[in-house]
């Protein structure tokens, strides 16, 4: 006899599969091999009460604090331990129940829903500009439409150029300026119909810029404001483009000035999913999220959003993490920028394995074995 311990991100049905199970049992099996941690914030201590009594009658268990049974304090946090058939049960058990639970249970319904993606993609990054923070994805003129070229060969599915950097302290140029760097480079783009060949999305929250991205082949719009600008919004609509909304707390010149949150999670859902809500009312179709790494975040916010990623699952859009050559890796691992795609690679693998679709790097051919590495092993 033979005893394995065998990963908890082991691809469940798979396994049960080769293992020969019966078709019918595989999904109840593999719902029973996936686990689930929910913290829950300022539950009414009644709601908590009850939670705690029908996920101990289905198998699975709340943890509250002491003194929650004698309604020692009006609300509570607690943390919900579930498997996916669990907690798929326990959100239909508490549609019935007061004290917040039906809202609870339609949060946890929408959780049950969730898959993460299969296919992920490589986005790679063009900066037109003197002064963005990694000297290695600076390029003027022709080298840039040489180095499209190389990215499209060395895998890339997205190309991401942009004409003003957003690192901290950036200074403020203006539209005419913006567009003098990538109009030229646009009008190559659609010259060569390198559109044909991958994806190119247009770095700006500028509407003169955006239009003429959308009017030269780029189908994708990345708005570090989080389409902030309804005529923004408007654009992409119109050119039925693709749209990546992300959190920043300011903006480049004060974001990382103190960065706070009451929850960091919490804050950047909200945030996306109102923005969400505007740009669906524009009639915007085609949604992606970016939770704004390294835009108005402490070191521990960055972490708190790669570990829990899954988190943003639930808005039911495509995440796009950008975490390359940041800052947070050298308060990790004192490095210069041009030493950090070790440290990069490691939380752009983390964020696939946790969620995310789509990774905007610098360098892409790594990325792209890494990722294919990764997709092996997972």
């Amino acid at each position: 006899m033979q005893v394995e311990k065998l990963s908890n991100s082991v691809n469940a049905k798979e396994l049960l599969i080769k293992l020969g199970v019966d078709g019918g049992g595989i999904s109840i099996l593999a719902s029973k091999m996936q686990q689930h941690i929910i913290y829950i914030k300022d539950l009414h201590v009644g709601g908590a009460n009850i939670l705690k009594q029908d996920a101990l009658s289905i198998g699975a268990d709340l943890a509250v604090p002491r003194g929650t049974v004698i309604a020692k304090n009006p609300f509570v946090d607690c943390i919900l331990i579930a498997t996916q058939k669990q907690l798929s049960n326990l959100s239909r058990k508490e549609l019935a129940q007061p004290f917040g639970l039906k809202e609870l249970a339609h949060k946890l319904q929408s959780i049950v829903k969730v898959k993460k993606p299969q296919k992920i993609e490589i986005m790679g990054v063009i900066n037109l500009t003197t002064d963005s923070f990694f000297n290695g994805s600076r390029f003027k003129g022709t080298q840039a439409i040489q180095t499209i070229e190389s990215m499209i060969e060395e895998g890339a599915d997205i190309i991401d150029i942009g004409g003003v950097s957003s690192r901290p302290d950036a200074p403020i140029v203006s539209a005419k300026e913006e567009l003098s760097r990538v109009l030229p480079i646009m009008q190559e783009i659609k010259k060569n119909k390198l559109y044909e060949k991958v994806q190119f999305s247009i770095d700006s929250y500028v509407p003169l810029v955006v239009s003429q991205a959308l009017e030269n082949g780029f189908s994708i719009v990345n708005d570090i404001t989080g389409l902030e600008n309804d005529e923004v919004c408007a654009l992409c609509a119109a050119y039925d483009a693709k749209a990546v909304i992300m959190h920043m707390q300011g903006n480049p010149q004060n974001m990382q000035n103190n960065p706070d949150y009451s929850s960091i999670l919490s804050d950047v859902y909200e945030f996306l999913e109102k923005r969400i809500q505007k740009a669906e009312s524009f009639g915007v179709n085609n949604i992606i999220v970016d939770i704004g790494i390294g835009f108005g975040k402490r070191l521990e916010d960055n972490i708190s959003l790669i570990k829990n990623l899954e988190h943003f699952l639930s808005l039911e859009k495509r995440i796009l993490v950008g975490a390359s050559r940041k800052s947070m890796i050298d308060t990790i691992h004192p490095s210069t920028v041009d030493e950090r795609l070790a440290g990069t690679l490691a939380i752009h693998l983390e964020a696939i394995r946790n969620g995310a679709s789509i990774l905007r790097v610098h360098d892409v051919k790594e990325h792209v074995q890494a990722v294919k590495v990764l997709q092996a092993l997972l």
